[in-house]
């Protein structure tokens, strides 16, 4: 017969108690959004809905949300708060905000949810592989096929790029289409938007110049959308766009990958880590089905054409 003393049974139970708490121990988890454009909330609720279908929801892991409202001050106060808290993991929603958790944060994985180019912005080496501590999912893909679609709406000579100098993801939109415009026999015009003021003064002058408008994912621009596309619509330039709540908010036409199906993605990448898989091992991916989408309201208030052939190759039509 076994006999234990009672201090070292109340011992042995103590070490228990703690093995069961630390088993029992969530996650941490700091979400940082960039700002509280639609995009990213949807890439978020995409992230938030695959962790908990594999297992991962709030029951298992401590969510700290925090949104820097398109400040980048704030969004660098928020990414040392995360840094200072011990965090498992860090979830960064947007390009700026990706930046701003990268350079902060080295030791602890990083995912890149709805990052437009983290290799152009330095945050990645690689596509394939980031070599460091980051990992994620991008809204890109080839501008050229954003120009196909431009060129099956209508006839295009010249489009202007509405972009900010200092946000990476706007300036390397403006790179890219600057890169295929040889190929593509379009003219780039590039429109650098600094302050929301400048809209009403520019816009009008730059529509004189050209066929159609590409509006970028700057934060001015995206702050000043319904306005652009009024100034545009009157003169009958086309817009066009690859966020999905621009279309929403008038643009004629976008080209886009789901941000919803953006964050699901990211959100399978950080389920491979949580189980122990590194993040240089698991490559930054894009979507490869894109969404067709063509608003008519904008249509006919800028008494453009569109033809029926092109309707049928849109997967979605605004009315």
């Amino acid at each position: 017969m076994l006999i234990v003393k009672k201090g070292y049974f109340i011992a042995l139970v103590f070490i228990i108690a703690v093995f069961a708490t630390e088993a029992m121990a969530k996650s941490k988890i700091g979400i940082l959004i960039w700002s509280e454009e639609s995009r990213y909330a949807e890439a978020n609720r995409g992230f938030m809905e695959q962790l908990k279908n594999d297992g991962f929801a709030e029951a298992q892991v401590d969510f700290t949300i925090e949104n820097a409202k398109g400040n980048k001050v704030k969004a660098s106060e928020l990414a040392q708060k995360f840094a200072s808290r011990g965090m498992d993991m860090v979830v960064a929603i947007g390009a700026s905000a990706a930046i701003a958790v990268a350079k902060e944060i080295k030791d602890v994985p990083v995912i890149l949810n709805f990052v437009y180019d983290p290799v152009d912005a330095k945050i990645a080496q690689s596509w394939q592989s980031s070599g460091n501590n980051t990992t994620g999912t991008t809204p890109k893909y080839p501008v050229s096929k954003l120009v196909s679609y431009l060129k099956q709406l209508a006839p295009v000579n010249k489009l202007a790029v509405l972009y900010t100098s200092g946000e990476k993801n706007s300036e390397a939109q403006l790179k890219e289409f600057l890169a295929i415009q040889a190929d593509s026999q379009i003219t780039i015009v590039p429109v650098d938007l600094s302050r929301k003021e400048e809209v009403s003064l520019t816009i009008p002058d730059v529509c004189q110049r050209v066929d159609a408008i590409y509006f970028s994912g700057s934060n001015i621009v995206s702050q000043t959308a319904a306005e652009i596309v009024d100034i545009a619509a009157k003169a009958k330039v086309i817009t066009v766009t690859h966020l999905d709540d621009l279309v929403t908010k008038g643009v004629l036409l976008g080209v886009y990958a789901d941000p919803l199906l953006v964050g699901k993605l990211a959100g399978k990448k950080a389920v491979k880590i949580l189980k122990g898989a590194k993040p240089s091992s698991i490559p930054i991916e894009s979507m490869k089905d894109l969404e067709v989408v063509i608003n008519m309201k904008t249509a006919r208030a800028s008494r453009i054409d569109v033809p029926s052939a092109f309707l049928k190759t849109a997967t979605k039509v605004i009315e």
